[in-house]
């Protein structure tokens, strides 16, 4: 298996998805009639943790699409190539539980599972490229 292949494409939808909410959240800052309460309320509570997601999520996006292109280009170990992939996917947890959390009231457990992935994730590549001769 390639991998990083699926990283790069679901890292791209991912992208086009948090582009086009950001989409709605500058609606909502500028054209929406609530325009003036929504900027009144956008440095608190959920409109502050609506603006995370976008961030985030288009910070996972491009992670994933960097870093799945050098786990296809770069010779590191193959075990680390899965499980860095694996890891690299499951950090959209984060951007999406914050969605989810606002949206649904889902706990916040699958941010912090999504956070932590993505950390390892990148330190464990760090760790592979600096033992690579």
């Amino acid at each position: 298996m390639k991998y990083g292949k699926v990283n790069i494409s679901i890292g791209l939808l991912i992208l086009a998805s948090f582009m086009a909410y950001g989409f709605l959240l500058i609606y909502l800052r500028d054209f929406s009639p609530n325009k003036v309460a929504w900027i009144a309320n956008s440095h608190t509570g959920t409109h502050f943790e609506a603006r995370l997601a976008h961030v985030h999520g288009n910070l996972f996006a491009l992670l994933n699409i960097i870093l799945g292109y050098l786990l296809l280009h770069l010779n590191i170990r193959e075990k680390a190539k899965k499980w860095i992939s694996i890891l690299l996917l499951i950090a959209f947890l984060m951007p999406l539980g914050i969605v989810a959390e606002l949206v649904l009231g889902v706990p916040p457990i699958f941010v912090l599972i999504g956070a932590i992935s993505g950390v390892i994730a990148v330190a464990w590549f760090g760790i592979e490229l600096f033992k690579k001769e």
